[in-house]
């Protein structure tokens, strides 16, 4: 049986004559993690953006589940995909509570209000992200860890079985940023919510991923599991970075630390 969630098919994404991204092929399993890594300006998030339909491709394809998500109903797409971009700055001015019901538009009617079974819903998102004691509070007067709590809260109330996430932890201090992944790790674990995502830092990437992929130079230069992906080289050949590689006895996952630039 194939496990296959989403699937990206010779994908080549430009803008006027300027390729950004060119021939990406990749396949996203049904219930692992997967952090997409790179030098700035690589493509990450314009990969992210188009996985996410909001960017057209210049040729290629995208398939949910086997069908393509260009070609599918806007709702249809929504049941089982959530998306989060890089800042989640609009709608401050509603409750945690509010946003959070936005996640169950898409299991909707346009003329229908929220129902019992979509309440019941919303409380287990807010719970399950931690924020279901600030569902009264306004979004815009929360801190930068539990205002992503919230927007995450709103995308698993879609019940999604796939999430986008474009650099989650963003702005985020250290305690944060641990937060959020220890968060991303759990719905993964206990809801089986498969997980893409951009991430900058790449310790977080090796940390908390089953697979890396690394975009360089409009391509995908690896996709792999973290121990080789950093044991292939990608330090040194992507980011101009010569390093260590530990492991963190804790998880069994690699580390490093960089101890000088290559020049070239």
């Amino acid at each position: 049986m194939d496990d296959t969630i989403l699937q990206v098919k010779n994908l080549t994404v430009a803008f006027k004559e300027f390729t950004v991204l060119q021939d990406i092929n990749l396949d996203i399993k049904r219930g692992k993690i997967y952090s997409i890594i790179g030098c700035n300006g690589c493509g990450k998030t314009t990969l992210i953006r188009t996985m996410s339909r909001n960017l057209k491709p210049k040729k290629g394809e995208i398939l949910l589940e086997g069908k393509n998500i260009f070609k599918t109903n806007t709702k249809e797409v929504a049941k089982k995909m959530a998306i989060l971009g890089q800042s989640n700055t609009g709608m401050g001015d509603i409750t945690v509570r509010t946003l959070g019901s936005y996640g169950r538009f898409a299991h909707k009617k346009w003329w229908e209000s929220e129902g019992g079974n979509d309440r019941e819903i919303v409380d287990w998102a807010l719970k399950k992200t931690g924020v279901e004691h600030l569902q009264n509070r306004k979004v815009n007067v929360l801190s930068g860890g539990e205002r992503q709590r919230a927007w995450l809260a709103m995308a698993i109330a879609q019940k999604p079985e796939i999430m986008i996430l474009d650099e989650p932890t963003t702005y985020l201090d250290i305690a944060h940023q641990l937060e959020i992944m220890e968060l991303v790790k759990k719905l993964n674990e206990e809801e089986h919510i498969t997980i893409v995502m951009v991430l900058h830092d790449m310790n977080h990437a090796a940390r908390y991923s089953d697979e890396m992929i690394v975009i360089d130079g409009t391509h995908v230069f690896n996709q792999d599991n973290p121990w080789k992906i950093l044991e292939s080289g990608v330090l040194e050949d992507v980011f101009n970075v010569e390093a260590d590689i530990l492991k963190d006895e804790d998880t069994g996952k690699p580390f490093f630390y960089a101890r000088k630039v290559i020049e070239k």
